[in-house]
C-alpha cells in the first residue's frame, strides 16, 4: 500500500516539476571558474535502438557524427570562454565509444579546458576491444560503465541485443577480461522485466560476481509514454508487483561482495560512484537533449541533433527550454538526490539554504519518518533497508518523468 502511494505521489509531482517553458536562446547561470561542477556530454548516436530507451538517440550516421562532436566541441569552448570550470565528466549517450577517434578528441579538448579529476564513460559489450581500452585508459578515463542489462539469452533476443553484442556467456567473457585496466568497471543491469523470473535474475547475479566487476548499478525497467508499446510488444505488460521482491533478492544476493553506494548502485571500495547527481549538486548539460542543473535553474538543450549543430556554428547556445525553481523546491531536490545517496547532512542543508531549511521539508521528512523509511542520528539522516527501496521508486518515477519530457521535447 505504501509503495504504491509513493508511486503515484512521486508520479504526480514529477509530471510538474519537468514542466519547462520554451526559450530557445534562454541565457546561462553565471559561471565560476572557482566553483567546481560536473560535465555531462551527450553522444545520442547507437548502432541500433533498444525498445526501451527514452534517451535522445539515433541509428549512427558517421558524417552527422563528425559533425556533431565538432560542434560538441564549440559548446566546450562556449563554456570554457564563460569562466566555467569541472572536475569530473561523465559521458552518455547513446554510445558515446561508437566512434573513438572523435570521443578522444573531445574529452582531450575538455580536459584541455577544464581542471578534470576523473572521467566515466559508457558502453556497450561489443566495444570491449583492448584497441579501445588501450585508448580511453590513455585519455584518462578512470570509470568504464558497460551496459548490459542481462545475461539471459532469451532476455537479450527480446531487446534485440544479442545480434548485436551476443550471447550472456560472451559477454560476460569480455567484462572478465578487461576486469583491472580502469579504476572503477561497472556493469549497468535491468530488473523488473515483464518475461525476466527468479531464477533468471539470479543466474545473472552470479555471472555478474563472477566476472569480479568492480560496480553493479542494478536500474528497475524504466517506461515512458513512448516506448511502453513498443515494451510490452516484445517484452510483456509492465507490472510493478515483482519489483519489491527483486530489490530485494538483489541486495541480499550482492550484499557479501558490495556495499550500497546508493539506492540501487553497489560498489567494491575505492570505486568511483555510479550516480553524478549525488556527488555533484550542480551540473552542465552539453549535447543535443541533455539537461543541466545550475543556481537553482534546470535547463535542456534542443533535442534536434541538425539545429544542435547549426546552432553552434552561428556561435549560439543550442537552449531550448528552462525551469527556475524555488528555494523549497530545491530543497526537496537536494533532498531527494542526496538521500539517494544513502544520507544527508543536516548541516549541508543549513549552510546550503540557512537556519530554516527544515522547515521547506519537514513534511517529507515526518512522512518517511513514520513509514520506517529514515532515521536520525548526530545530525544526520540515513536511509533504512525500507527506505532504500522507497527511494528507488522515488528515482523510478524521477527519470520516467525526465524521459517523458524527452518525449514531448522530440515531438515538438
Amino acid at each position: 500500500m505504501i509503495d504504491r502511494i509513493i508511486t503515484a505521489a512521486t508520479k504526480r509531482e514529477f509530471s510538474r516539476a519537468m514542466r519547462f517553458e520554451e526559450r530557445m536562446g534562454a541565457f546561462l547561470p553565471q559561471g565560476n571558474a572557482n566553483h567546481g561542477r560536473l560535465l555531462y556530454l551527450h553522444i545520442p548516436f547507437c548502432e541500433s535502438l533498444c525498445p526501451y530507451c527514452s534517451f535522445n538517440r539515433i541509428v549512427l550516421d558517421k558524417d552527422l557524427c563528425r559533425r556533431y562532436h565538432a560542434a560538441l566541441r564549440k559548446e566546450i569552448r562556449f563554456y570554457r570562454d564563460k569562466d566555467y570550470n569541472f572536475t569530473s565528466v561523465y559521458v552518455g549517450g547513446g554510445t558515446p565509444t561508437i566512434m573513438m577517434d572523435e570521443l578522444e578528441k573531445t574529452l582531450l579538448l575538455a580536459a584541455d579546458c577544464f581542471n578534470i579529476r576523473e572521467i566515466s564513460v559508457e558502453t556497450n559489450p561489443n566495444h570491449l576491444t583492448q584497441e579501445n581500452v588501450d585508448i580511453l585508459r590513455k585519455i584518462g578515463v578512470n570509470r568504464l560503465s558497460v551496459g548490459v542489462q542481462s545475461f539471459d539469452d532469451g532476455l537479450l533476443k527480446a531487446m534485440g541485443r544479442y545480434e548485436k553484442y551476443g550471447s550472456g556467456d560472451t559477454i560476460a567473457g569480455r567484462i572478465a577480461e578487461i576486469s583491472g585496466q580502469f579504476d572503477t568497471l561497472n556493469a549497468d543491469m535491468i530488473f523488473n522485466f515483464p518475461v525476466q523470473t527468479e531464477e533468471i535474475l539470479v543466474r545473472d547475479l552470479d555471472i555478474l560476481i563472477d566476472t569480479g566487476v568492480d560496480q553493479v548499478t542494478y536500474y528497475p525497467l524504466m517506461v515512458s509514454e513512448s516506448t511502453r508499446s513498443k515494451v510490452e510488444g516484445t517484452l510483456g505488460i509492465v507490472d510493478y508487483r515483482k519489483e519489491k521482491r527483486f530489490y530485494q533478492l538483489i541486495s541480499k544476493k550482492l550484499a557479501p561482495y558490495y556495499r550500497f553506494s546508493s539506492a540501487w548502485c553497489f560498489s567494491r571500495r575505492g570505486t568511483m560512484v555510479d550516480e553524478y547527481i549525488v556527488d555533484y549538486d550542480e551540473y552542465a548539460g552539453l549535447g543535443s537533449g541533455s539537461i543541466g542543473y545550475m543556481d537553482g535553474r534546470s535547463y535542456a538543450n534542443t533535442f534536434d541533433i541538425p539545429r544542435y549543430i547549426e546552432m553552434l556554428d552561428r556561435g549560439e547556445l543550442p537552449l531550448m527550454a528552462a525551469r527556475d525553481f524555488t528555494l523549497q523546491q530545491q530543497a526537496r531536490y537536494d533532498f531527494l538526490m542526496k538521500l539517494f545517496g544513502l544520507k544527508l547532512d543536516v548541516s549541508f542543508l543549513r549552510k546550503k539554504y540557512g537556519g530554516g531549511s527544515i522547515g521547506y521539508l519537514w513534511r517529507e521528512i515526518a512522512a518517511f519518518m513514520l513509514v520506517g523509511g529514515l532515521r536520525y542520528k548526530r545530525g544526520t539522516f540515513y536511509l533504512t533497508d525500507r527506505g532504500r527501496y522507497y527511494w528507488v521508486i522515488m528515482m523510478r518515477e524521477f527519470f520516467t518523468a525526465v524521459n517523458n519530457f524527452r518525449d514531448f521535447c522530440l515531438g515538438r
